[in-house]
C-alpha cells in the first residue's frame, strides 16, 4: 500500500513562490510511489479559527471541515511547506492547523522551510516544530530549507541552479526519513492501539 502524505501550503499572498516547493514535494513524493497530495490552506478556504472540528455536533462542520478531516485522519504522514513571516509563521497555514487536534495524533510530520533570503525560512521551521510536537505529532529530524525560491525552482517547480541542485541532493534523506518513521508508526498502530 502507498504512504498516503499530505503536503500542507499556508501562503495566501497573490504572488506566493513557496507553492513551487509545495508542488515539488508532491511530485518527488509520487515518483517514490507515495500518495502523495497537495493541501493549499488558500484553496481549502477555512475561515478564522472560530470552531475546531471537533467542537461541531456529528455531522454539522462545513463540508470543506469534514473533508478536509477525512484526509487527515486516513493519511499516513505530513509534510508542512512553511515560508516565514517577520520571524514567525505563515497564519493562513497555522490556522489551517489549529481547526484540528485529536486527527493528527499518531503520525509523522516534516517541514519543509523557505524564504527568499538566504535563511531559507529557519526561524519559521524551529517554530513549526514545538507547534506540530504539541499538536500530536512526531517531528522527524531532517528538514528542507530552501533560500532564494524564485531561483531555487522555476514556475513549474522544476529545480534550477545552485538552489535547485541543493535541493535535490537533500529530498533524497527528507523522504526516506520520512518513510522510515510512517512505517514504524503504521506498523506500531497496527500492533497496539495508540493510548488515547
Amino acid at each position: 500500500m502507498a504512504d498516503r502524505i499530505l503536503v500542507f501550503y499556508g501562503s495566501y499572498r497573490s504572488d506566493r513562490q513557496g507553492i513551487r516547493l509545495a508542488d515539488y514535494l508532491v511530485r518527488a513524493l509520487q515518483k517514490r510511489g507515495a500518495a502523495a497530495e497537495l493541501i493549499d490552506a488558500k484553496a481549502v478556504g477555512l475561515p478564522i479559527l472560530d470552531r475546531m472540528y471537533k467542537e461541531y455536533s456529528k455531522g454539522e462542520a462545513p463540508a470543506n471541515l469534514e473533508q478536509l478531516a477525512e484526509k487527515i485522519r486516513a493519511a499516513d504522514g505530513f509534510v508542512f511547506v512553511t515560508g516565514e513571516y517577520n520571524w514567525g509563521v505563515q497564519p493562513g497555514l497555522k490556522n489551517l492547523t489549529d481547526h484540528f487536534l485529536e486527527e493528527w495524533y499518531w503520525r509523522p510530520a516534516a517541514i519543509a522551510s523557505y524564504s527568499a533570503g538566504r535563511l531559507a525560512g529557519a526561524r519559521a521551521a524551529t517554530a513549526w516544530h514545538g507547534t506540530l510536537s504539541e499538536m500530536g505529532m512526531v517531528v522527524i529530524s531532517s528538514t528542507l530549507a530552501v533560500g532564494g525560491i524564485g531561483h531555487a525552482l522555476d514556475a513549474d517547480a522544476h529545480p534550477i541552479g545552485d538552489g535547485g541542485a541543493a535541493l535535490e541532493r537533500a529530498f533524497p534523506r527528507f523522504a526516506d526519513d520520512l518513510a522510515w518513521w510512517v512505517e514504524a508508526a503504521r506498523s506500531q498502530r497496527e500492533k497496539v492501539p495508540p493510548p488515547y
